[in-house]
């Protein structure tokens, strides 16, 4: 069978596929964005808390994320859970680094000034320091989530969702019947929703973003 028949015979099932992996990487991506702009907002100001996070994403990255997910499934179970947490974890990092890069960026003489005009410390973050920080946030963004549609393959490991499935279905088939369709089905499938989600991003990020810093 070619590739284009053994796509149109499972294309229900790939899409279902599909879309559960979107839904994964999107929803774990979400709450990682949440927990980096809170940790960076606490951290940022001290210069422990910045030693602190920038060790943490250094070395959190180097963590392989099958080890990762060997651990969760030890410790969790297999499903649906181990690989939440997984993506969670490794999709804070970035984020995390370029939030505390955006924050320590801002102009401190604007800083001083929004002070000097009355602003409290909350409404200064608020209302200057993470809009100007926003396009470097939104970048560890984009970026975290393309390392998330890779690594969430890996979830079908941990007989998490995904079309990591179908990939490593193929692998243990080597050399048999439509297993390299399977291969290639999967990454073909990660790949297009990877460019899917990097234009949605793209898009929110430029909708987002104060027209005085548009670049």
């Amino acid at each position: 069978m070619g590739f284009i028949g053994f796509v149109s015979d499972r294309w229900s099932v790939l899409w279902f596929l599909a879309y559960q992996h979107m839904s994964l990487v999107v929803q774990t991506l979400l709450l990682a964005t949440v927990a980096a702009i809170a940790v960076g907002v606490l951290v940022y100001r001290s210069r422990w808390g910045m030693a602190f996070g920038n060790a943490l994403t250094s070395v959190g990255l180097t963590i392989p994320s099958y080890a990762l997910l060997g651990v969760l499934v030890g410790i969790v179970g297999i499903g649906v859970l181990p690989s939440v947490i997984m993506l969670v974890f490794f999709g804070f990092l970035p984020i995390l680094r370029n939030v505390l890069v955006g924050l320590t960026g801002v102009d401190r003489s604007l800083v001083e000034s929004a002070r000097g005009m009355g602003m409290g410390r909350v409404t200064t973050l608020v209302r200057l320091e993470l809009p100007m920080a926003w396009p470097v946030i939104m970048t560890g963004v984009r970026v975290s989530a393309q390392m998330l549609m890779g690594i969430a393959a890996i979830a079908a490991y941990a007989l998490g969702p995904g079309l990591g499935g179908y990939i490593f279905s193929g692998i243990s088939r080597t050399g048999g019947a439509n297993a390299t369709n399977s291969i290639v089905a999967g990454t073909m499938g990660i790949l297009i929703l990877a460019v899917i989600l990097d234009t949605v991003l793209n898009f929110i990020t430029r909708l987002t973003t104060p027209r005085g810093i548009r670049v």
